[in-house]
């Protein structure tokens, strides 16, 4: 272990030790933090959301509008498959961002048996207020880290991730 304080981790990995000493934990102590610290700044992002009225599953919706760039629209099935939700996941979303006039479902010129989703400006002001805020948070957390301590965990959890969804295809 390292010098630096302990963690909820650190006791899991201490009763683990103590139990079965043949067990190498060092895996469980990277994927334990990395989940500990998704929960965490999941729910900072909910709670820099929560005064635009909307969820990060919501957000997750303005932002890959906003992303796509003008005219920000880009069709349901289009957003389904960048989000991975299932068409009807979606359609729940798109309902109660419409109701709020965050966007508008209009039919698709170019396919007159499709559908595209748009931005409206209200959604653009929105969710360049929220994007902002939950950089805020983002960043507030990561504060405890310097420069070069954050360019390095980025780097390492690229790779990371990289190596993991390299795997999933044998």
């Amino acid at each position: 272990m390292s010098a630096q304080r302990e963690d909820a981790v650190d006791a899991i990995i201490d009763q683990w030790a103590a139990v079965r000493p043949d067990l190498d934990t060092r895996a469980m102590e990277v994927f334990g933090r990395i989940y500990r610290l998704s929960r965490t700044m999941g729910d900072r992002a909910e709670k820099a959301y929560a005064p635009y009225g909307i969820s990060r599953g919501e957000f997750d919706v303005l932002a890959t509008l906003r992303r796509a760039g003008e005219p920000y629209t880009l069709s349901p099935r289009r957003l389904s498959s960048t989000l991975m939700l299932t068409t009807g996941g979606m359609t729940g979303r798109l309902d109660k961002l419409e109701r709020a006039a965050l966007l508008r479902r209009s039919p698709d010129p170019h396919d007159r048996r499709g559908l595209q989703v748009t931005l409206t400006e209200k959604g653009l002001t929105v969710i360049d207020e929220a994007v902002g805020a939950g950089l805020a948070a983002q960043t507030q957390a990561l504060s405890t880290l310097d420069d070069e301590q954050a360019d390095q965990l980025a780097d390492l959890l690229r790779e990371l991730l990289a190596g993991t969804q390299g795997s999933q295809q044998h």
